[in-house]
């Protein structure tokens, strides 16, 4: 096991009811911002309840944070903040809500343009935030990490901005979301593991078994909710999986890939395809491509997570990629860029750009634009 340092300062506030705990967790005196997407917490009530929660305190709200949010909105949202002296921040909505408002708690204190936070991949000073989470996904209620995009030139990175304080999760907000939503979220729950585990083995038997749990876990709730949205035995496990998966806990110690992200961010700056959706596609081209790479821990995840153990390793490993790519399927994702109407254009920009930018992802720094166009032709 490699040497680590965890540090994850994020309250996390659980269960149904508990939005109305809202006036407790922010500090008397502060003036907040809150952030929302396009309308859905209207919609499903949950508008009401932060309303009702922080009522008596002052608030000013921001509508209109996107899927894949841009600095161009997120720019207006920072004026705001600053005419109304802004000190504290709500995050309502999924992680592109939260994700955005990570980039406003830095722009408030920077002097220049966020997207230069942004280029330069980490904030110094943020004003402090909390979320209430809506959209299990990407486990941006529980780490410090935000993905932004900028419109104008069809550019989406990550940077490393501020924890939220506290976080919110009541599984019945999710009841309302769109079934194709809910696919994106388990999609990319299941690859946010599968980053931090499908590398090498014999780094933690305690890394592999927390993430190997949190796998099974999304593979047994994803037919229940897909049946039953309403469930919230299933939807609470679901939610706090999401979590899990991406709070820095199933990391220490152990080497990472995140080249499956990565290109998978370019088809999102690209074609605007949910992020969800492209994990669904290229992961498997990534296993694919990479599997003598891979070899031993897809046998060891194939094992464990599918059961399959018969016959020879080449094909256990067959079986197991099939299997992986028949699970994304299951949640109604596409899993070919040709079911997306994307083609081999796309996938020689990939390549430049990942070439431009001098990059090498994965545990072993070789996913360069080379390694990146074999992956996503593997996916066509």
């Amino acid at each position: 096991m490699q040497n680590f340092i965890y540090h994850n300062p994020t309250k996390l506030v659980f269960g149904k009811g508990m939005i109305a705990r809202l006036s407790q967790l922010i500090p008397a005196g502060k003036r907040i911002m809150v952030t929302f997407g396009g309308g859905s917490a209207r919609r499903n009530g949950v508008y009401d309840q932060v309303a009702r929660a922080l009522e008596g305190r002052e608030y000013v709200e921001f509508w209109g944070i996107e899927p894949n949010p841009t600095v161009e909105t997120l720019r207006e949202a920072i004026a705001l903040g600053r005419e109304h002296r802004v000190d504290f921040l709500l995050a309502v909505g999924g992680g592109s809500v939260i994700d955005g408002t990570k980039l406003i708690a830095a722009g408030l204190r920077y002097e220049g343009d966020p997207w230069e936070i942004v280029l330069r991949g980490r904030a110094d000073d943020t004003v402090p935030l909390g979320t209430v989470l809506t959209m299990a996904a990407t486990g941006s209620e529980m780490n410090s990490g935000a993905v932004i995009s900028r419109s104008e030139t069809r550019e989406k990175y990550a940077f490393q901005g501020s924890y939220p304080v506290f976080s919110v999760l009541d599984p019945q907000t999710t009841f309302s979301l769109p079934q194709r939503q809910i696919a994106a979220g388990l999609s990319d729950t299941f690859v946010h593991v599968m980053e931090q585990y499908l590398t090498t083995t014999g780094q933690s038997r305690l890394m592999d078994r927390w993430a190997e749990g949190i796998l099974h876990t999304v593979v047994e709730v994803a037919p229940l909710i897909r049946e039953e949205r309403r469930d919230y035995d299933a939807m609470a496990d679901y939610m706090l999986a999401a979590t899990l998966a991406l709070n820095d806990m199933i990391r220490m110690g152990v080497s990472q890939d995140w080249a499956t992200h990565m290109i998978g961010h370019e088809l999102t700056a690209l074609h605007g395809l949910t992020h969800g959706a492209t994990l669904a596609i290229v992961f498997n081209g990534t296993l694919r491509v990479l599997r003598e790479q891979k070899r031993d821990k897809i046998l060891q995840y194939g094992a464990r997570i599918w059961g399959i153990v018969e016959g020879t390793d080449d094909e256990r490993i067959d079986r197991t990629i099939a299997r992986t790519e028949e699970f994304f399927r299951s949640l109604g994702l596409s899993t070919r860029l040709s079911e997306e109407g994307i083609g081999r254009e796309t996938i020689l920009e990939i390549e430049r750009r990942f070439d431009a930018a001098g990059v090498r992802h994965g545990e072993a720094q070789n996913v360069d634009g080379a390694l990146a166009r074999r992956i996503l032709e593997a996916c066509l």
